[in-house]
């Protein structure tokens, strides 16, 4: 019989943390799912943990390394549960997480989507408030989901022909893939929040999605245009102006991030793209035409600046 819920989890050198998170799959109150484990070409024990698993509701996948929309989408073709929910193998859910979620889609037959709120946890200063985000299913949610993605792919659930109807992950995107997933379920139908939260997202010292930053703004800015080319009447409707500032203008903002906190290297990257596509005004590319320079110019450069702000060249120094 198949389960109510196919739970996907992609594993890259996980070994760490999947005690937690397979545990945390283990202790959900709603005891109707299967868990299919994919190990994407691990080389840290994944696999043999994974096998020695003894629950019949956990299924593993072994894979080469191909990526993390690749080992979703392998997962996704073996699922069986009539709704699906993705957990990467280094977050968490509160114990009732596949309860709730599930129970909501049932009670919104027509919705294709149900999200919740989250906290990031383990980041520096304090940092990481839960947050509940607001209800998305307006008369603009299009346009809304558009600018960027809105939750964590842990944070949802959806319905598995829907996922497979919109073409899955693409596996293109090393980042922004799940932005890109949910553009195109939302166009299937609606959404429905609940507003708890009730998924965690870990921060830890090793390789997780959002560590490139330049990576993640210009395949974010890919998804976006990919998007655009697949609806030519969303397009339409916004117009050009509007698109350049959804998308080129958020590409700057996330420019303007990696700068103001001091990754140079990404707010070069990012810099460059806006001006090749002739985005910004003149504060913007007095900002920005520095990033043509070599790299030890720009910085020397930087260095200038700031010591003048001081008001010594030799500020830097003492």
């Amino acid at each position: 019989m198949a389960p109510a819920v196919s739970i996907v989890m992609p594993c890259f050198n996980a070994l760490e943390h999947l005690p937690r998170s397979v545990g945390n799959v283990l202790g959900q109150t709603l005891p109707d799912w299967e868990l299919i484990a994919i190990d994407d070409g691990s080389t840290d024990g994944t696999r043999g943990w994974l096998e020695q698993q003894t629950d019949p509701r956990i299924r593993v996948l072994v894979q080469a390394n191909q990526g993390v929309s690749a080992a979703r989408n392998a997962g996704l073709v073996l699922a069986r549960g009539e709704f699906v929910a993705f957990l990467d193998a280094d977050d968490t859910w509160e114990p009732h997480f596949l309860q709730i979620m599930l129970s909501t889609l049932r009670a919104s037959p027509g919705a294709v989507l149900a999200y919740c709120g989250w906290q990031n946890v383990g980041l520096a200063g304090g940092r990481g408030q839960p947050f509940v985000p607001p209800d998305y299913e307006t008369n603009a949610k299009l346009e809304t989901l558009f600018v960027n993605c809105r939750w964590p792919i842990h944070a949802a659930m959806t319905r598995r022909n829907v996922v497979l109807a919109a073409g899955m992950f693409d596996t293109t995107l090393k980042n922004s893939e799940d932005y890109a997933l949910w553009l195109r379920v939302a166009m299937a139908g609606p959404l429905v929040r609940v507003p708890q939260v009730l998924a965690y997202y870990h921060f830890h010292g090793g390789p997780q999605a959002t560590s490139q930053i330049a990576r993640a703004a210009l395949q974010h800015l890919q998804a976006q245009r990919h998007f655009l080319h697949e609806q030519p009447e969303f397009a339409q409707r916004l117009g050009i102006r509007r698109i350049r500032t959804l998308t080129l203008g958020q590409l700057l903002e996330r420019g303007y991030q990696a700068y103001w906190a001091g990754d140079i290297p990404a707010a070069r990257s990012i810099f460059r793209a806006v001006m090749q596509n002739a985005y910004g005004g003149p504060a913007d590319w007095a900002h920005m035409l520095p990033c043509w320079l070599p790299e030890r110019w720009h910085l020397r450069l930087l260095q200038w600046r700031r010591a003048g702000r001081n008001g010594s060249p030799h500020a830097s120094r003492r």
